[in-house]
């Protein structure tokens, strides 16, 4: 019997640039109906870890280099310092037996490929032919603030008041460099979403203003992982049970502002069901069984290629033929679901 939990990834604290004390965030995250988060603060690896008011207290870090290259290093031991060289620090991670997700990849650059003209100040992976172990597909504050017009007041009341609608879905771009480096092995290359939390402060306006607040954020992107045993009690022991199911893929991402009901999608070959990040052999009677509390607009993507269409509650789609197989899916004209990649051998 597979459990799910819900998490929030990509969270900053008073230890770098957030304004919340984890006290704070973990209140935040209890209020929202997680069950762990993971604070990952600019080269900083000071958080505490641990059980705190029920909700797993996880800490990574995002290496940040100043302009580019931002990199959320996962199951370290140490503090890993920014260098010029990305791959530097991609394999000093490794080298502590951790991994890592490149930040917001995307970020400052539209569907065309070309720079957007607005005042945030953009941080993407620049150098895509280095690879990271596994890539932030959707980051929400980087996809608000890519859209924001902060060129008076009353634009940014606008982005303020109606986030939600500016905030749209992960960039074209960074799920084709995805899919691109799911092709190019084997394996399966993870992906996350990340809320990007700092609840930061504006004070420049008559009113100090706080854009997206903790509990804000950690009710949109969630990553829902897939346990085949409950969680533990033991930190120690959850801990791994969670950063090894990020690792191999074995979530989904979910906007649970669009939805909060999370549709049931697995892949199920004779008597047996695998959740995304897992892999079966291919046979006549295997198929993907999607079901959801409400209608979705579905999306089949096969290696990187989009193959199928439909609209439903429930489906049961035949897999036919060795390789990768995920899933997006629309409420009401609004992407908010996608999952990592189910790996069928031939």
């Amino acid at each position: 019997m597979f459990k799910n939990y819900k998490g929030a990834i990509h969270i900053h604290s008073t230890l770098s640039d957030g304004t919340g004390k984890l006290k704070d965030i973990v209140k935040s995250a209890k209020s929202a109906g997680l069950d762990f988060i993971i604070i990952t603060d600019h080269n900083h690896y000071d958080t505490k870890e641990g059980i705190f008011d029920g909700i797993y207290v996880i800490k990574g870090e995002e290496i940040s280099p100043q302009n580019c290259n931002h990199y959320l290093a996962l199951g370290i031991n140490e503090e890993i310092l920014p260098e010029e060289n990305p791959q530097i620090y991609v394999d000093k991670v490794r080298a502590q037996g951790g991994f890592g997700f490149a930040a917001h990849p995307n970020e400052g650059i539209n569907e065309n490929g070309e720079e957007r003209k607005n005042s945030h100040h953009c941080i993407p992976w620049t150098d895509k032919n280095i690879k990271p172990d596994g890539v932030e597909i959707w980051n929400w504050f980087s996809n608000w603030a890519d859209n924001l017009d902060d060129r008076n007041i009353f634009k940014l009341a606008y982005c303020y008041l109606f986030k939600h609608c500016i905030t749209t879905n992960p960039s074209k771009l960074t799920l084709e460099w995805w899919d691109k480096l799911n092709n190019e092995t084997d394996k399966i290359v993870p992906a996350i979403g990340g809320v990007d939390a700092h609840a930061l402060k504006f004070y420049k306006y008559i009113y100090p203003v706080t854009v997206f607040p903790y509990k804000t954020c950690f009710n949109t992107v969630t990553n829902v992982i897939h346990l085949e045993e409950k969680l533990s009690e033991d930190f120690f022991v959850a801990k791994n049970q969670i950063l090894d199911a990020l690792k191999s893929g074995n979530n989904t991402i979910v906007n649970r502002h669009t939805l909060k009901s999370i549709p049931l999608i697995y892949m199920k070959n004779g008597d047996k069901k695998y959740f995304c990040g897992q892999k079966t052999e291919l046979s006549k009677d295997l198929c993907i069984k999607i079901n959801s509390e409400k209608t979705l607009e579905l999306l089949l993507v096969y290696n990187g290629e989009e193959v199928e269409k439909s609209t439903g509650k429930t489906f049961n789609i035949p897999v036919e033929k060795a390789g990768k197989y995920r899933i997006e899916a629309s409420y009401k004209g609004k992407k908010f679901l996608y999952t990592n990649p189910f790996l069928v051998q031939g």
